[in-house]
């Protein structure tokens, strides 16, 4: 008879071969490896035609491009479906409760975070956030502007940034295209004009119709129109900004938006002028600042304004004897007074200061 402690070696070797042959025969669920996931979820997703109808009534595709995969910054990094569709792990997938298109919509983009908390959380204090808080859900969120499956380079080309926002903002996009600055972005690629996130921001977007916004204009168009070398390339005088902060409506809105930024006030900023997303070249018949509109455009603040008023203006130049020799000598010679009788003063007090002393030392030795 076999001893049982002869017979254990033998056991325990058939256990372990029984347990080889159940794992290498028995079929792995479908659950796919980690960066297979892409191809995986394209079996089903790559169809054209797949679709579900929500409860809302709208056919929602669920088919994704495998063209706009591999183009988007997402897929070649290694970036791929299951880092935003977290809830998703393998097949048959949980039930969808939303209820229309674009309640997925906004559900889904705050997978966003993980990987953009920095520019997530600034958009949180946007004026596109605080519309959806009020009610809008239509308010823009990150895929609207970036795209879900398709993501590029926001900025490639340049011109893709305002025609990104031309989705929500038609109209205001009509008019830039038609600016000086659209034009020169849209019809020649210049790199140099602004785009509409050079103007509100990128991810925190205010409200642009603040009385903050609108004392802080002048330094945001100063950024290009202050800019030298910049001004110079065009033929445009750079002195814009300091020649407007000495005027009265530059000292006007510095004393307010030093004191109260919160308040409302009327003194004229450059989109009064120049107008906001429809600025014209001075020398084109339509601008606001052509010399034949310009008295109509000064006159929406100064309604008793006549024809001489605006001769009595030099645009945004310092005065000089080539374009404005008589407003030039005038200016040179209150300068010169002004230096003259300062020092006359100075001397006078200086003399006053002498003879009190040399009095004072007279009526010592008495």
């Amino acid at each position: 008879m076999v001893k049982p402690r002869v017979l254990l070696p033998f056991i325990m070797l058939g256990a372990l071969m029984l347990v080889w042959a159940l794992v290498v025969q028995t079929p792995v669920s479908a659950a796919p490896l980690p960066q297979q996931t892409e191809q995986y979820c394209l079996s089903c997703h790559g169809d054209p035609n797949l679709k579900m109808t929500l409860p809302s009534g709208e056919e929602l595709s669920l088919y994704i491009s495998a063209d706009h995969l591999k183009s988007s910054v997402h897929s070649p990094a290694g970036i791929e479906c299951e880092a935003c569709h977290t809830d998703i792990k393998t097949y048959p997938h949980q039930p969808i409760n939303f209820q229309t298109k674009r309640e997925l919509s906004r559900s889904y983009y705050q997978a966003c975070r993980k990987c953009h908390s920095a520019n997530y959380d600034k958009a949180q204090d946007s004026m596109h956030a605080k519309v959806a808080a009020a009610g809008n859900l239509d308010a823009a969120i990150c895929t609207d502007c970036h795209g879900a499956h398709d993501v590029q380079a926001p900025d490639q080309p340049r011109a893709k940034i305002s025609q990104t926002c031309s989705q929500c903002h038609q109209d205001i996009f009509t008019d830039y295209k038609h600016s000086v600055h659209g034009s020169a972005l849209i019809n020649q690629d210049n790199p140099d004009v602004p785009v509409c996130t050079d103007c509100h921001g990128v991810h925190s977007m205010q409200d642009p119709r603040t009385a903050q916004f609108r004392t802080q204009t002048p330094e945001m168009c100063a950024g290009c129109h202050a800019n030298a070398e910049l001004m110079k390339k065009y033929g445009l005088s750079a002195d814009v900004y300091s020649l407007y902060q000495t005027s009265w409506h530059g000292v006007d809105v510095s004393v307010y938006k030093a004191n109260w930024p919160t308040i409302w006030h009327e003194s004229a900023v450059c989109t009064d002028c120049h107008g906001t997303h429809d600025i014209l070249p001075a020398s084109d018949p339509a601008s606001t600042v052509n010399p034949n509109n310009l008295l109509a455009t000064c006159q929406k603040c100064h309604p008793g304004a006549g024809p001489n008023w605006t001769s009595a203006w030099t645009g945004h130049n310092k005065i000089d004897p080539q374009r404005t020799p008589f407003l030039y000598a005038v200016d040179r010679f209150y300068v010169q007074f002004a230096q003259a009788v300062l020092w006359l003063c100075l001397i006078y007090v200086i003399l006053q200061i002498i003879h009190a002393i040399v009095d004072r030392v007279r009526r010592s030795l008495k």
